[in-house]
């Protein structure tokens, strides 16, 4: 396992152990997990992640703290947009839709208003980092 395979399992257990908290870098985060099926390999991935939640979506961005590729999840969701959400004590389906243009560049704008962290991984990259609706099913 990879350092950030480690990091991850690490807040997956928290997560779970504590109905959807965790302290750290995410404490008071708003933050959820996310089931998908791996594009090549067809495996299940479990990836933590912040969210954010807006007129009834949840919004999940492929950030990647603003390497030049994006994240793993995010193709997977593209070869496979049925996914599960577990979100505090509850687990959900959700269809993952790509958010585009002005709509995706208000939701980023606002979530790195609220979180500039995320302001900071769009200076550190030159893509645009997608922004991925999970809607339940």
């Amino acid at each position: 396992m990879s350092d950030m395979d480690d990091f991850n399992a690490a807040i997956i257990e928290e997560f779970r152990n504590n109905q959807g908290w965790v302290g750290g870098n995410f404490e008071g985060a708003p933050l959820l997990l996310l089931h998908s099926t791996g594009a090549k390999s067809g495996t299940e991935r479990v990836n933590p992640m912040m969210y954010r939640q807006d007129g009834g979506h949840l919004y999940v961005f492929a950030s990647k703290a603003g390497a030049p590729t994006n994240p793993d999840w995010f193709h997977n969701l593209k070869a496979h947009p049925s996914a599960t959400v577990e979100l505090g004590t509850e687990t959900f389906g959700v269809i993952a839709t790509e958010v585009t243009g002005t709509e995706r560049d208000r939701i980023y704008a606002e979530q790195a208003i609220e979180y500039p962290g995320f302001a900071e991984y769009e200076e550190k990259t030159d893509r645009v980092i997608p922004v991925v609706a999970l809607d339940r099913v």
